[in-house]
């Protein structure tokens, strides 16, 4: 007992941890979305499920949860990085390249559904504010079930894929008013209304506003000071100080902690640090979510579909009927074929994560009667697990209705987004990369390019250049910047072993990517084509060219003659370096 009491929910914790060392490894391999996977295990293991028979079966109170507050607070940690998260992925450059689909069909998208199913919520007899709060939080679709699903079928990258991203980074935007709304709603109950919530409004804007501003000017440069260190511990400390100090000044500001970590993650989404900072946190992320989403589930009573049968079915047709024609004819209007309109309407369908975060604020602020509350979480719920269902159907009516003619279109259509993924990738900008940078800016070639030196990021981000903290030989850094799809990665690093791993690594992860190295010597060149570097450039022999060349021109031969010496010196120690790659293939095979 006195274990316990100083160390309060042990047993619950390592409950949890045993069921994510086992659930998520079972559903990476069986391809189930891990929020499905885990809203299941905490409804059935949770206070409304097996745990209801653990006063008569003794062993079940060791793999139940009979009191859910045990894993609540961890699940309060896995909301405010979900929201961190979402934060990161909505940089303005992105909502820029992407404004027509999300300013405009994601604009389009919440208004509408909101107001169909606040209107409906409204003819049931609901009040107003029940029915503004449950339009808009079921307007929302599954930001984490949706890309999971694009991200398996490989669609993410196309048309319908872009469209989609678009509409939900617009959800996830659309979730900041939300909660200042609920938060104003709130203290204004049972007064005149518009007045108090203009008013409160007005102060959580000028309390966001300000977090912003200040919390921009000081962020960045505590970051660029800190990454000189290299130090992983160092950094991770100060990613943890940004989600949940600001958080807790959100939550000084009478505002929730979710709304601070949001508003952190887009902080830092406009630094040179977004990419490795979301590496830092994957290892964590699908644990934070699992936990979050099996406290969801443990709060979800499934006798409820029982007594309340044709009400749900009802409550998850009509949501999943609205959202679908809504989406699927914005789709086409922005000119999808109709066959990819049709998938993407049944691929958005369903409510989304926000809602059992947004519901539960709601219920607490008593807009929402805690009975409903319960029932529409439920729907929401049961939304989410016929989802990969409705997205196969989809995806059939879309292969089955559009064929060569309809996909010609959805390409065309889908033109001007493809620069969004199409770009040259640049490891390492010291000298040799800048140069690159500048020759193909001013080709009007996209690139996007990584470098160490924080300080140098910084000078290069200031010239508003797309240079990003980072160490390139890091393949997962290179897949979050879509590198499968470019058209080809440039090594320009100093170090000699940083770059031979980085092209190992880069070779094992992308093993058809043209991939273009710079060496020091004629033995690091070697080193680098037999690692499997596409092209490799010496710098000496550059170097020896050059001087080569201007030594013959000031003897006065014809420039001509030059080029071709050049070329020919040039073309022979690229098929030697050629030929002893080949020999030393089966010494390594060795």
């Amino acid at each position: 007992m006195q274990e316990q009491h100083a160390f309060p929910f042990l047993r619950e914790i390592i409950l949890f941890l045993t069921l994510a060392g086992i659930l998520i490894p079972l559903l990476q391999r069986f391809r189930i979305s891990q929020v499905l996977g885990f809203l299941a295990v905490g409804a059935l293991l949770g206070p409304n499920g097996l745990a209801l028979f653990a006063n008569d079966i003794a062993w079940l109170s060791y793999l139940t949860f009979p009191n859910s507050d045990g894993v609540k607070v961890l699940g309060e940690l896995g909301v405010i990085f979900l929201m961190f998260m979402i934060g990161l992925e909505l940089s303005a450059a992105r909502l820029w390249a992407l404004r027509k689909w999300v300013f405009g069909a994601g604009v389009a998208q919440v208004c509408v559904c909101a107001a169909l199913i606040g209107g409906t919520v409204l003819l049931m007899g609901h009040p107003m504010e029940t029915a503004i709060i449950l339009g808009f939080v079921l307007s929302l679709s599954s930001t984490a079930v949706v890309m999971q699903l694009m991200n398996e079928s490989h669609t993410a990258s196309t048309p319908l894929g872009l469209a989609g991203f678009s509409v939900l980074m617009l959800q996830d935007l659309a979730v900041v008013p939300l909660l200042i709304l609920i938060g104003a709603m709130s203290k204004s109950a049972g007064s005149d209304p518009s007045w108090l919530i203009a008013g409160a409004m007005l102060k959580a804007g000028i309390a966001i506003t300000l977090i912003y501003l200040v919390g921009g000017r000081l962020l960045h440069p505590l970051f660029r000071t800190f990454a000189r260190q290299r130090q992983p511990d160092v950094f991770m400390a100060l990613i943890l100080l940004a989600a949940l100090g600001i958080a807790s000044l959100s939550a000084l500001a009478g505002m929730s902690m979710a709304l601070g970590a949001l508003i952190a993650g887009l902080l830092l989404a406009e630094t040179e640090f977004k990419h490795e900072i979301e590496m830092m946190i994957d290892p964590f992320k699908g644990l934070l979510m699992g936990l979050f989403f099996m406290t969801v589930g443990m709060g979800m009573d499934l006798r409820q579909v029982a007594l309340n049968p044709l009400w749900l079915a009802s409550v998850v047709l009509g949501l999943v009927t609205i959202k679908a024609c809504v989406v699927a004819a914005l789709f086409r209007y922005g000119g999808l074929g109709r066959g990819r309109a049709i998938e993407g309407g049944l691929m958005l369908a369903q409510g989304g994560e926000f809602a059992f975060i947004v519901i539960a604020y709601a219920v607490a602020g008593k807009l929402v009667a805690p009975e409903l509350g319960q029932l529409v979480m439920l729907a929401v719920g049961l939304s989410l697990f016929i989802t990969p269902v409705l997205t196969r159907i989809g995806r059939m009516i879309g292969d089955n209705w559009e064929h060569h003619k309809d996909e010609l279109e959805a390409a065309r259509d889908g033109e001007a987004l493809e620069h969004v993924r199409e770009r040259i990738i640049i490891a390492g900008y010291g000298r040799v990369g800048q140069l690159l940078g500048k020759l193909l800016a001013a080709q009007g070639i996209p690139f996007v390019a990584f470098e160490n030196n924080a300080k140098l990021v910084a000078k290069m981000r200031a010239l508003g250049l797309p240079v990003y903290f980072g160490d390139a030989s890091r393949t997962e850094l290179l897949r979050r910047v879509d590198a499968g799809s470019a058209p080809a990665i440039v090594l320009t690093m100093d170090h000699p072993m940083a770059a031979l791993q980085a092209v190992r690594g880069i070779r094992r992860e992308f093993p058809d990517i043209p991939l273009l190295a710079r060496s020091r010597d004629a033995r690091h060149a070697l080193a680098l084509k037999q690692a499997g570097a596409t092209t490799v450039v010496p710098e000496t022999l550059e170097a020896s060219l050059q001087l080569s060349a201007s030594v013959l021109e000031t003897l006065g031969l014809d420039e001509e003659d030059i080029d071709r010496i050049v070329d020919d010196e040039r073309d022979l120690f690229s098929a030697t370096l050629a030929r002893n790659a080949q020999l030393s293939k089966p010494q390594r095979q060795l």
